[in-house]
């Protein structure tokens, strides 16, 4: 099969049951990945391999501790958006040394610049709260596919403030996972839990899109900020915005939780967490931690590779959550949720062969 690969000229002796067309762009996919393979040295695909690795185990993690909070007996929505956010120094302390790496200086923090940051971290502590109420009405496999939406107003939000481009595959690629999240609403009653009153899993049910169309529109917003302000986008660029953002995230979160008085119930919930005073510090420690894990390894997966790989890991770690929360928290798994499973990854499919279609047309 590899010299049939190698020799262009012998591709017609591949079988016939598949199409021509398909066999050219299978072949033209492993010419390009052999290509970009040696263009690159070792080190950049170890780094690459370590950040989606990142991306795959840190993003599920986060999620599935979030869930194991409020299952253990944690209640408060403002301490889930904190900690989401108390991890930012992390992501400074890999931005200094990239100055001097990359011998580069900080971007000018001009008044357009620090107003669009406050603005996005804002909305990024407002999108943090969102999702913590979802987590506290819904189960974690649940609530993960619902938060798949926030790529449909992704597409809609930088078709509208970007103009990005939209296409067949990625208009399909919307209306697919809109039926899958119409899949979920439908299956409704198979999933929650016995604690949970009806009006508190529709509100967590509102809450997750809401989160995810505020997520949509926070990350085109960001990517106007790199075209119409910064102007270049580079790995210490993008260290940068998530820092300030994550910043100013954090002391939004901080004013919240200190108005809510829930530092101080922070000790109360210690006290009454099942598993103790230790076990819970421990989820919000790592809840802290692994979701900057996460955002560092997207961060460097789009600056190592491309959106499409960074949307291909997000297609993965959708069921890889899902399949967690089953094995792990018990989480109830329905022949429609199963069904809305794999809609949402043939969503996700129809929108990175939608993204990756311009590249292939310009090459």
């Amino acid at each position: 099969m590899q010299p049939l690969l190698e020799s262009g000229g012998r591709m017609e002796e591949e079988p016939s049951n598949l199409p021509v067309s398909l066999w050219g762009r299978v072949s033209a996919f492993e010419t390009r990945a052999r290509e970009a393979y040696k263009r690159k040295p070792i080190s950049h695909w170890i780094l690459l391999v370590l950040s989606s690795a990142a991306m795959l185990i840190a993003f599920p993690a986060s999620s599935l501790l979030s869930r194991v909070y409020y299952a253990n007996g944690g209640t408060s929505k403002w301490i889930i958006s904190w900690v989401a956010v108390a991890g930012w120094p992390l992501t400074a302390l890999i931005l200094f040394p990239t100055y001097l790496v990359c011998k580069t200086s900080p971007t000018p923090l001009t008044l357009k610049l620090t107003f669009s940051y406050f603005v996005l971290g804002l909305l990024s502590a407002a999108d943090n709260l969102m999702y913590a109420y979802a987590y506290a009405y819904l189960p974690a496999s649940t609530a993960s596919l619902l938060a798949s939406s926030s790529l449909v107003f992704s597409a809609l939000f930088g078709y509208l403030l970007v103009k990005n481009k939209l296409n067949a595959a990625i208009v399909n690629a919307v209306v697919v996972i809109t039926a899958a999240m119409t899949i979920i609403a439908l299956d409704s009653d198979s999933d929650r839990y016995g604690n949970v009153t009806d009006k508190q899993y529709i509100w967590g049910f509102v809450w997750d899109i809401l989160g995810s169309a505020l997520h949509g529109l926070i990350f085109a917003l960001s990517e106007l900020v790199f075209v119409k302000l910064v102007g270049r986008r580079s790995f210490h660029v993008v260290l940068e915005q998530q820092v300030m953002v994550s910043l100013f995230a954090f002391v939004f979160t901080t004013i919240g939780v200190t108005v809510n008085n829930d530092f101080q119930g922070m000790k109360y919930e210690a006290r009454s967490f099942e598993g103790g005073k230790s076990s819970y510090y421990l989820v919000l420690i790592w809840s802290t931690i692994s979701f900057q894990l996460g955002v560092l390894g997207s961060v460097a997966v789009l600056f190592l590779s491309s959106t499409v790989l960074a949307g291909v890991l997000n297609a993965i770690r959708v069921p890889l959550t899902s399949i967690a929360a089953v094995i792990l928290l018990k989480d109830p798994m329905s022949g429609l949720k199963i069904l809305s499973l794999v809609v949402t990854f043939w969503g996700f499919g129809c929108y990175i062969y939608g993204s990756s279609s311009p590249s292939k047309d310009s090459s």
